[in-house]
């Protein structure tokens, strides 16, 4: 008997049963690619060429041959990225009908020319993130430290990057990006989330900000922080009602202590504080302080400065 026969009956057959992966499977269709972690990877890796020169990929850069190798790379982005939101766009179209290939491909390349001509906003966006890591945390010796070491560098500019293309509709991918940072990183910052400028995450490990959260400028968290929903809302047949903001809304100048938990729809007002290990699930106003007391109970302090 060939050893490929062996199987056959204990376990090839059974796998196309399709009654046990219809729910498992996604069928391939003719000029249709599937998304690439890979290709994806390699375009993020792109992008943080042009946002940071010198810092990743080709360190010996020359002023002489800067704009050629921008333009070389600006197009590399474009290709990869054009391909990527095609693929995208395919997934998720399920019914035959809309299976215009040729209309895909037309979106996908105006949807890639859009986030390339937004690429000097999101380097300005990014220099206030690495200016928030350096200026917050005393052991920074240098902007090109928090660059070239920081893991919130990586996990911020892979949720900016995948932020700006879900903002332009691109379905999958950013979800794709952002999974990955989370991996490398252990920072978990959904694409859908709002996040303003000078954002800083010091340490990151465990941080997790769920997809409606907003969060203004100059904020920042510390490791095991959670800005997570209590619960959620079923519809009539018992599943998940999905799209309806359950996360916080974190105002400006809020500084969040390590493993602090802060669940459902709640507002913590602009310049409060939350203390390390305590659980908050009510609105607090303006210059609040919340902070564990030695006997572990929970103190609020609110309004009047801090």
């Amino acid at each position: 008997m060939k050893e490929e026969d062996f199987w056959i009956d204990s376990t090839v057959r059974p796998l196309l049963d399709a009654s046990s992966f219809n729910v498992l499977s996604h069928q391939h269709r003719a000029g249709e690619s599937m998304p690439s972690a890979k290709k994806l990877k390699t375009l993020v890796d792109k992008i943080r060429q042009l946002i940071f020169p010198g810092f990743f990929g080709e360190i010996d850069l020359k002023s002489s041959t800067l704009e050629s190798f921008m333009c070389t790379l600006v197009n590399e982005v474009n290709v990869i990225l054009t391909d990527q939101i095609f693929s995208g766009l395919c997934f998720v179209c399920e019914q035959e009908a809309n299976r215009d290939l040729s209309g895909k491909r037309i979106d996908a390349e105006s949807v890639s020319d859009k986030f390339i001509r937004a690429l000097p906003e999101l380097r300005r966006v990014m220099i206030t993130d690495v200016s928030a890591a350096y200026l917050g945390d005393p052991a920074a010796n240098s902007m090109g430290e928090v660059i070239f070491c920081y893991p919130a560098i990586k996990a911020i500019s892979s949720y900016r990057i995948a932020h700006s293309l879900f903002s332009l509709g691109v379905p999958l991918i950013p979800r794709i990006i952002t999974e990955m940072a989370h991996s490398e990183t252990g920072i978990d910052i959904n694409p859908e989330a709002v996040i303003g400028e000078y954002f800083t995450i010091d340490h990151g490990t465990g941080v997790v900000i769920g997809s409606t959260s907003i969060i203004g400028k100059n904020v920042k968290v510390f490791q095991g922080v959670t800005l997570g929903a209590k619960s959620f809302p079923l519809d009539e047949n018992g599943n998940p009602v999905k799209g309806i903001p359950r996360h916080p809304i974190v105002e400006d100048n809020v500084i969040i202590y390590s493993n602090a938990t802060i669940l459902g729809r709640i507002t913590i007002g602009h310049d409060s504080v939350i203390g390390g290990n305590v659980w908050v699930t009510n609105d607090l106003v303006p210059y609040s302080k919340v902070v564990q007391t030695k006997n572990k109970s929970t103190e609020f302090f609110h309004g009047g400065g801090i």
